[in-house]
């Protein structure tokens, strides 16, 4: 039979004076008397006392001894690493290390907390990668049978170059059917003609042959000796139609196939970053200009531009692309340290592996500068058109691709293996009009300026949407340490400053202005560098304290 709850307290003695049980204290662990709890309370403790009726305890607030059941614990045992109650402490662990079976607690609940508070940050950005897959799963029905109606329309389009081609190929036998008419028809009348002068000559042989008349046998001998005979003619052979072998292969390569859907491991916890593990640094109210640059890029005969972009390197200095095809290595007071030539303008760059790397939208690759100033190709991209380019965390490039109305982003390997593409959405709808420069953010985040849509679009390193900022014309875009993100705006003379979540902070406009902004990196010690896309001139710009 089952004692009762109030039966239960009755066989449960105070940890003290072995009394029957009234109260019971959370923070030692402790069965305690009427008598004891004054006793108790008078015991200070580094945690305190939290007191309840023994009757309201819950079970799951005690640890039970594992020798003696019946005793609640009430101390720790650090050399068994277990907890103990009192009367073990007397018997079986006298001689050990001890401590208060609350320190323990305590200790624990730190570890427990710890890992809790770990788990809660990364909730967010789970409930975010639900919303995603929650809407990819409402579309999925949609998005296939549009893939499905894709694969139709393309059936169908080969279907009207087949008819197409039927039709030529019946055109071609008619008009090579009427040809071939005429020039028989004319070959039959030739050897008609040919069989009737022969049959006339002959009549003539057998007429002369019953006649004695010389003359006349005299001037017919040079009329049928100039009367060839048949040498050659011209054979007509009638068409032949050649069937092509259907190879299956061919008709994927020319046809079309389906990019199967790809598995691709991502660890939710890496690289994390919490808020407070970026330390703020206060934006200056009047950001200055501590020094200016003159690139010298000629200006382009069409729009007039000279700077494009420009990329800083570990030792602090600035790597800038004009309208030449070359690039220039400045330090930061202005002096050229070096020249390199390219094979394109310089539009789009990136610093990997202490090399510049720049993208030739031309000739559709990826090339690098050697340290012997050779240009060397790194990747090639396709039927796609590369653009802005930036190398990640990951040791990868991310690169921005265009072709025709189409645009996105891929994860490229150094070797050109494609890693990850971000086209699409939730929905399947595309992400991007017009991808033209490109930066990653110290929260993973991938970001790009659309040009067509003068906004700058953001995506986690998962590829999910996370913002959009819109209102800049013709900008470029990168971030500093802090997570800051910095837009260049070309129309409106001056730089966005945004937090790391897409959020406006202020404008960076510093003393004297900034004229017609594109190409921007960040140097250490809160600066940046901005070039003046028209003058050709690069500003330093000091806009964070010390």
């Amino acid at each position: 039979m089952v004692a009762s709850r109030d039966e239960a307290q009755d066989l449960v003695e105070c940890n003290l004076c072995q009394q029957p049980v009234s109260f019971f204290c959370r923070r030692c662990g402790v069965n305690l008397c009427d008598t004891c709890i004054a006793i108790h309370l008078r015991v200070k403790s580094k945690n305190g006392h939290d007191i309840v009726d023994y009757t309201s305890k819950d079970d799951d607030d005690t640890c039970h001894c594992d020798s003696h059941p019946q005793n609640d614990c009430s101390a720790f045992c650090k050399t068994c690493d277990a907890p103990i109650c009192m009367l073990c402490v007397s018997i079986k662990h006298k001689s050990h290390e001890m401590s208060e079976l609350s320190d323990k607690i305590e200790e624990l609940l730190k570890v427990i907390a710890k890992e809790n508070d770990r788990l809660q940050s990364s909730k967010h950005e789970l409930e975010r990668i639900l919303d995603h897959t929650t809407k990819m799963l409402s579309s999925i029905s949609s998005v296939y049978k549009q893939r499905k109606d894709e694969v139709t329309a393309r059936g169908e389009e080969w279907h009207k170059e087949i008819e197409e081609a039927v039709k030529k190929l019946h055109q071609e036998l008619d008009d090579m059917q009427k040809e071939h008419e005429v020039v028989l028809q004319k070959q039959k009348k030739e050897f008609e003609e040919m069989i009737g002068k022969v049959d006339e000559i002959n009549r003539k042989t057998m007429k002369l042959e019953k006649s004695k008349n010389v003359t006349e046998m005299q001037t017919f001998i040079p009329v049928i000796e100039e009367q060839g005979t048949l040498r050659e003619f011209s054979q007509y052979s009638f068409p032949t139609f050649y069937e092509c072998k259907i190879d299956a292969n061919y008709l994927q390569t020319y046809f079309g196939y389906v990019d199967k859907m790809q598995e691709k491991k991502t660890s939710l916890l890496e690289n994390k970053l919490k808020d407070n593990d970026l330390p703020g640094r206060r934006i200056l109210d009047v950001p200055t200009v501590t020094s200016v640059i003159d690139t010298g890029f000629p200006a382009d005969e069409e729009d007039k531009n000279r700077l494009y972009d420009m990329v800083v390197t570990d030792d602090n200095k600035v790597w800038m692309g004009g309208a030449s095809y070359e690039l220039k290595l400045f330090d930061l007071q202005g002096h050229l340290q070096h020249t390199v030539s390219i094979t394109t303008y310089g539009l789009y760059l990136c610093m990997y592996n202490k090399q510049v790397v720049y993208s030739d939208h031309h000739q559709k690759a990826v090339k690098m500068i050697s340290d012997t100033d050779t240009v060397v190709t790194m990747f090639t991209t396709g039927d796609w058109e590369p653009y802005g380019i930036t190398s990640a965390a990951s040791g990868d490039l991310l690169v921005c691709l265009q072709k025709d109305d189409q645009n996105k982003v891929v994860r490229y390997s150094s070797t050109g293996t494609v890693l990850q593409k971000i086209q699409y959405d939730s929905q399947c709808l595309p992400l991007y009009k017009q991808v033209v420069y490109i930066t990653e953010n110290v929260n993973g985040d991938i970001i790009v300026t659309d040009w067509e849509n003068n906004a700058v679009i953001a995506v986690d390193r998962l590829g999910i949407f996370r913002y959009s900022y819109s209102g800049v014309s013709s900008s470029t875009v990168t971030t500093d340490s802090v997570g800051h993100v910095i837009v260049t705006d070309f129309d409106g003379n001056k730089i966005h400053l945004l937090d790391r979540d897409g959020r406006f902070l202020r404008y960076i406009i510093p003393d004297g202005g900034i004229k017609d902004p594109r190409g921007v990196c960040v140097l250490g010690d809160g600066e940046m560098m901005v070039g003046e896309c028209l003058t050709g001139i690069a500003k330093r710009i000091k806009y964070l304290e010390d």
